[in-house]
C-alpha cells in the first residue's frame, strides 16, 4: 500500500482530486487531498499574509500530524512549488515527487520566475479584497484556461474554483535541505501540449530514467483524464516498492463511460 498526497493548484482545492482519489482508494491507497489555506472550503481564513510559505506549511503540517511515512506527494500546476517546499520541509516523510503538469522550482525561485508571462498576465485581471490581492477571479467562464471542455465537467468545476492570493505566486521558494530534497526520486506526468514549453534537459532526462508520463488532454487532467492520471501514479507506486524502472508511457486514454 501507498501513501499519496494530493496537492491541488491555484484557484482549486481538494474537490478537484475526487476522481483520481476515488480510484486509488479502490485500488488499496492511503489517499489524502487537503485544501490549501485560503481556498475553497478554506477561503474564509484568507488572510494578506497567506503565501506559498503558509501553503508548504499545510503539507508539511500534515504529513506530521497524520504521522505519515514514504508518503508520494503530488503536485498540480501551483502544486509543484508547494510538494517542493514540503518535502523539503519533512524529507524523513517523503518517499518521492510527482510534478502533474506542475511548476518544477529550484531554490529561490517563485511561480512567477517559473512560469513567467502565463502568471504575469493574469495579474491584471485580479481583484483585491479584505487587504488581499487575489488573482484567477472566476469569471463563470474559466473552463477552457484550464483546458475543460466537457460541459458537465466545466459546470461542476466553475462551481467550485475560488480567488487565489497573489502573493503565493510571487513568494520564492527557500529551500534548506537541497541535497536530500534532490536525492529524491521525481517523476512528471505532463500535458502533451506543454511538453514543448518545459526544460529540455528535464524532460530528457525524465525520460531517460523512465519517469515521464504524457497525457494528451487539457492542464486540469485529473479532471479530464483521472483514470490515466490514476494509472500513471499506480505506476509510480510500484516503482518505489521496488519494481524495475518504468519505461516512457504515452497514455492516450479512451474516454471513461462512467463520465466519472
Amino acid at each position: 500500500m501507498a501513501t499519496f498526497v494530493l496537492v491541488h493548484g491555484g484557484g482549486h482545492g481538494g474537490w478537484c482530486y475526487q476522481r483520481v482519489a476515488r480510484r486509488l482508494r479502490d485500488a488499496g491507497h492511503l489517499v489524502y487531498a487537503p485544501t490549501l489555506t485560503g481556498l475553497a472550503e478554506r477561503a474564509h481564513l484568507r488572510t494578506p499574509e497567506i503565501g506559498l510559505e503558509t501553503h508548504i506549511r499545510d503539507i508539511a503540517g500534515l504529513l506530521y500530524y497524520e504521522d505519515l511515512h514514504d508518503a508520494i506527494l503530488v503536485g498540480h500546476s501551483y502544486g509543484g512549488m508547494v510538494i517542493t517546499g514540503a518535502a523539503d520541509r519533512a524529507i524523513d516523510r517523503v518517499a518521492g515527487l510527482v510534478y502533474l503538469d506542475a511548476a518544477n522550482p529550484v531554490n529561490g525561485q517563485s511561480l512567477v520566475d517559473v512560469a513567467g508571462p502565463i502568471i504575469e498576465a493574469i495579474r491584471p485581471l485580479g481583484q483585491t479584497v479584505d487587504g488581499v490581492e487575489l488573482v484567477l477571479v472566476p469569471t463563470g467562464q474559466d473552463a477552457a484556461f484550464y483546458g475543460v471542455t466537457d460541459p458537465v465537467d466545466a459546470d461542476w468545476m466553475q462551481a467550485r474554483l475560488t480567488a487565489h492570493p497573489w502573493r503565493c505566486f510571487e513568494e520564492k521558494l527557500a529551500l534548506h535541505n537541497e541535497t536530500e530534497l534532490w536525492a529524491l526520486p521525481q517523476f512528471h506526468i505532463v500535458c502533451t501540449s506543454t511538453l514543448a514549453t518545459r526544460d529540455p534537459e528535464l524532460v530528457a532526462s525524465a525520460r531517460s530514467a523512465g519517469r515521464l508520463w504524457d497525457i494528451d488532454t487539457g492542464h486540469d487532467l485529473m479532471i479530464t483524464e483521472p483514470g490515466a492520471v490514476t494509472d500513471a501514479l499506480l505506476e509510480i507506486a510500484g516503482a518505489e516498492s521496488g519494481s524495475p524502472t518504468l519505461p516512457l508511457v504515452q497514455l492516450r486514454p479512451s474516454p471513461d463511460p462512467s463520465g466519472s
